[in-house]
């Protein structure tokens, strides 16, 4: 096998005779070391490696040492041992661990091998240069005046030069040793830092865990209360309502019987105290259907008929039942023009309940003034609405009782809150029709100025109808 370094020009080749030569051999292998640019330790392992193969080698005949800078993809140091030697062959590397003659200084350098064959044998010993050489004919001329440069030693003088050497490793060692150390030290306070972090930071996690299972039971107890009262609530809003029915139902039923044209004659103010009767019973008649619709609305009971709705004829009995029903000294009550109104498919009855609601209550809080339902359609908006307004000059609803008006059984304070007595069922029980049909209701207002209420419904176009019917007789608002 032919060396790669043996056909390489040396840098520096010579005999190996004696033992003082081993000497120089040691020093000439550290400034070859040093003058590559490799640091102190490479450089100590190199002269002690290259000390170690010259010494178990003296006597051979014809030994001579030379050192080459061979090519190849790796950039190394060859120091490269020859001598006359017989026909045995072998070879030895950090994988193979054969030829234990070479294990010593195999554990020092990179690669070490042992090759024969012919009349010379050889061993070869490779270290790898450092990453920052540069090989150029001036480096290589540096690096031959360093192996130059060596006189011949002494024995006394390769043990002080070895000493020396020990010394410079030894304190290179230790402060190695002591920075490790110092890092250790950084590195053991920062896992105990970290360790007391992920101890404080796993408890105020379990600790937040167990708040927030606590808040999660709290809530779940609170909302299986909630649930039992409305349901209770809307069981006793059904109850009470279909009790008042039968008697409400008798009330409005005899006070007909007595007003119609076949039955016996009463006096005027007998007729007057019938109708009297007659009037509120139909009131009392209203409030309980209101009262039912808005407890089947809560328990998601109250089912919507759609069908195709004139607005004309909706909006006319409606004006016209408002107006019949007593229309409060000096307010106006003013409704879109027919002709602006078009057929939309929607539950005719709910919307009118919405509708005389909103009407009812813009009429028992307005003096003077007037109140106004107007109409439009929004084509623009994604799918189609319509939007039913109603405005006021009433005295208005204060900014903090905006949000309460519409809780159930409320009503804002106030002399004509006390003059008109409901139920406070009105805002709420028309919020929830509107949600009901698919649509919202906003509601603004400033004190003194008046209200705006709007209802915001989807629109489906209908066939166009005739002509409206006649209007209804009148019914009491709720």
């Amino acid at each position: 096998m032919t060396v790669p370094a043996a056909r390489s020009a040396s840098l520096s080749a010579f005999d190996l005779a004696t033992a003082q030569d081993v000497f120089v051999l040691r020093r000439i292998g550290q400034s070859a070391a040093e003058a590559l640019g490799m640091d102190r330790q490479d450089q100590v392992r190199i002269a002690t490696a290259l000390s170690e193969l010259g010494r178990d080698r003296l006597g051979c005949a014809g030994l001579t040492v030379s050192f080459t800078l061979p090519p190849g993809p790796e950039p190394v140091l060859a120091v490269v041992f020859e001598w006359d030697g017989g026909t045995e062959t072998g070879s030895w590397d950090s994988a193979t661990k054969s030829a234990p003659d070479l294990e010593p200084a195999a554990r020092l350098l990179n690669r070490v091998r042992h090759e024969s064959g012919g009349a010379r044998e050889r061993v070869v010993a490779e270290h790898p240069l450092p990453a920052g050489w540069s090989d150029t004919p001036a480096a290589r001329l540096g690096v031959r005046a360093a192996l130059r440069r060596h006189a011949p030693m002494t024995l006394a003088d390769d043990l002080r030069a070895q000493t020396r050497d020990l010394i410079a490793t030894l304190e290179e060692t230790r402060a190695q040793r002591e920075e490790l150390r110092r890092l250790n030290d950084e590195l053991e306070e920062t896992n105990r830092g970290v360790l007391a972090l992920y101890t404080e930071l796993s408890q105020e996690l379990e600790e937040t865990n167990s708040g927030v299972v606590a808040l999660h039971t709290e809530l779940e107890e609170k909302s299986h209360r909630l649930r039992e009262t409305s349901e209770a609530k809307t069981r006793f809003w059904t109850n009470i309502s279909h009790e008042l029915r039968t008697p409400v139902n008798a009330v409005v039923a005899l006070s007909r019987l007595l007003l119609a044209a076949g039955s016996a004659p009463l006096t005027e103010e007998q007729r007057r105290q019938v109708s009297l009767i007659d009037a509120s019973g139909q009131t009392l008649f209203s409030l309980v259907n209101d009262l039912l619709d808005m407890a089947k609305a809560e328990a998601g009971q109250l089912e919507i008929a759609a069908a195709p709705v004139d607005l004309r004829a909706l909006v006319g009995q409606l004006g016209a039942v408002m107006r019949s029903t007593g229309m409060p000294d000096g307010v106006v009550l003013l409704t879109p023009d027919p002709g602006t109104l078009p057929v939309t498919v929607t539950d005719e009855a709910l919307l009118t309940r919405i509708l005389r609601n909103l009407l009812s209550n813009a009429l028992k809080f307005t003096e003077k003034g007037e109140v106004r339902l107007e109409f439009a359609v929004d084509p623009e908006a994604a799918g189609q609405w319509m939007t039913f307004t109603v405005t006021d000059t009433g005295v208005g609803i204060p900014e903090s009782e905006l949000t309460r008006v519409f809780e159930e059984f409320y009503q804002v304070r106030g002399p004509l809150q006390r003059a008109h007595r409901g139920t406070g069922l009105g805002l709420p029980y028309a919020r929830a029709l509107t949600e009901l049909l698919g649509g919202t209701l906003r509601l603004s207002s400033t004190p003194g100025v008046g209200t705006r209420v709007e209802v915001r419904l989807p629109h489906r176009p209908g066939p166009a109808s005739a002509a409206p019917p006649a209007p209804p007789a009148p019914e009491a608002d709720a």
